[in-house]
């Protein structure tokens, strides 16, 4: 296949806070675990092999979080590409905890959301994430002592930049009063469409755009690279992180940014 010789680079690349320059086609791992996001996939090996793909291929974004599994996925990576090459970006996220397949709910107090944060530190073996999400907005605690939390561990090293997943705008600028939002990750996508007010206000303020389903789970009609390609010519804020345990939907995946 000689699409397996097109580098992610020619997508673009976005500046992640300021100092993380990525690819805009990156790789979203939430596929890489067993049904309903539970549990191990069926073959760890071949998810291993994806992976490390992924970074011959030139993808150096790789998106996850500690409820895949939960606490299933960060270790494959660990596995498959530490120690990570300097230019590779690993986000993770924290903040919502797991019932079972296809369960989840957030809890966003500050002690749970410090013990996500140790757990995905080592789990990756880093001693800071470069990209850590609040998961989900737990409506049971005050919006500022999430938020909080992640700043106080950003000030201590841990975190070098912080994200925010499923928000509104006015819940950005919240979190904007008490530290820098560097990333957000809502659904959008070509099957859905999504939240263009707050695509609009990542892109007036250099704050990427992580559509997540990028290729619209549930609408297996859509054309991937077609998915792909609209989403990048909606602003270049966005980068999408499709997801695949298929080595040649991989290569045909990055090679849509060429």
């Amino acid at each position: 296949m000689t699409i397996s010789t097109l580098p992610a680079a020619t997508s673009g690349t976005f500046c992640i806070g300021g100092d993380l320059p990525v690819h805009r086609i990156g790789f979203g791992t939430m596929q890489l675990t067993g049904p309903g996001h539970w549990g191990e996939p069926a073959d760890i090996d071949n998810a291993i092999r994806v992976l490390r793909r992924a970074v011959e291929l030139g993808v150096n974004h790789f998106d996850t979080a500690d409820a895949y599994g939960p606490a299933t996925v960060e270790t494959i990576i660990r596995k498959a590409i530490h120690p990570y090459r300097g230019e590779l970006v690993i986000a993770t996220k924290g903040g919502l905890t797991r019932q079972g397949p296809n369960r989840w709910s957030p809890v966003g107090r500050p002690p749970y959301l410090r013990q996500c944060l140790e757990m995905s530190l080592r789990r990756l073996g880093v001693d800071a994430v470069d990209l850590y999400y609040l998961h989900r907005v737990d409506p049971e605690v005050p919006f500022d002592d999430q938020i909080g939390a992640l700043e106080l561990m950003r000030e201590q090293g841990k975190i070098r930049h912080i994200g925010l997943s499923k928000v509104t705008v006015p819940q950005i600028q919240a979190a904007e009063k008490i530290t820098p939002i560097a990333a957000v990750q809502n659904r959008f996508n070509l099957a859905v469409g999504g939240d263009r007010d707050v695509l609009a206000y990542c892109e007036q303020n250099q704050i990427a755009f992580v559509p997540y389903a990028p290729l619209g789970a549930g609408h297996q009609s859509l054309i991937p690279r077609i998915a792909l390609r609209w989403l990048l010519e909606q602003s270049p804020s966005v980068l999408p992180i499709p997801g695949t345990v298929n080595l040649d939907h991989l290569e045909a995946n990055v090679a849509v940014g060429s």
